[in-house]
């Protein structure tokens, strides 16, 4: 209780600040909207439906093209670690294309897939998967090799050598990967909407740009900073709390 009272005044100052430059700043309102204007822009566009529907449909493409890139990227992160012949022709490759931007990849999404939701879930595809890759090589190659060469002495491989020993092994620095994996799929995402007219939180932020909707346009930048901390609390934060407890990584609560 003491912690979240401290954290709301500590939060108090700043929109104090912001309420204040917004009302005697030398910037016009309309142009820099104080904190109250932004509350009402937002409230407005959760009356209408319009933020609602934008962010069911930005979390909707999100989900697809996340879920793919994990799928994707796990398997290919466990062979970049586990073969040198893989790692050693393609690990340069990938992490160049990691350093890419994803927003780089839109032009050539859309001369592939057209002005299309495969276009976008492409952008978003790209930002994710070797970010998921190149962190799962790193979980395997961490893993503790008396513990592989002991699994090996049992004559534990194959699928059951990936699935039993391997992965659980490496699964808190997945994890860590996915996470990062999530935040560059977020990204891509609201890079690719704002280019792209395709609804969604981008097009609700590019509608306020050419509306000089300063307010809608700083609120829905709040409402998307909103949604990635609540899904790194409530999702990542949580799973990620109890693998690391289950694997003796940090101490049960007293």
């Amino acid at each position: 209780m003491r912690a979240s009272l401290r954290t709301g005044l500590l939060l108090l100052v700043p929109l104090v600040v912001w309420e204040l430059l917004s009302r005697i700043g030398p910037w016009p309102h309309w142009l820099f909207p104080g904190p109250l204007a932004v509350a009402g822009s937002l409230g407005r566009m959760l009356a209408d439906g319009r933020l609602g529907a934008a962010t069911g449909r930005s979390l909707a493409r999100l989900a697809q093209g996340y879920t793919f890139s994990a799928v994707a990227g796990v398997p290919f992160g466990v062979l970049l670690a586990r073969s040198e012949l893989v790692r050693g022709g393609l690990r340069p490759i990938v992490l160049g294309l990691q350093a890419l931007p994803s927003i780089c990849w839109l032009p050539l999404a859309i001369l592939w897939f057209g002005l299309s939701e495969t276009a976008i879930l492409f952008v978003v595809v790209m930002g994710s998967v070797f970010a998921i890759a190149i962190a799962t090589e790193d979980a395997v190659s961490g893993v503790d090799p008396l513990l592989l060469r002991a699994a090996g002495t049992l004559g534990i491989r194959g699928a059951r050598f990936h699935g039993g020993v391997l992965l659980p092994a490496a699964l808190p620095g997945i994890l860590t990967g996915l996470k990062l994996g999530w935040s560059f799929a977020w990204r891509a995402l609201m890079a690719g909407e704002l280019l792209f007219v395709a609804g969604g939180l981008g097009q609700l932020l590019q509608n306020g740009r050419e509306l000089l909707d300063a307010a809608q346009v700083m609120g829905v930048m709040l409402a998307i900073v909103a949604i990635g901390v609540a899904i790194d609390r409530v999702l990542f934060r949580v799973v990620e709390l109890r693998v690391r407890r289950r694997w003796g990584l940090v101490e049960e609560p007293a």
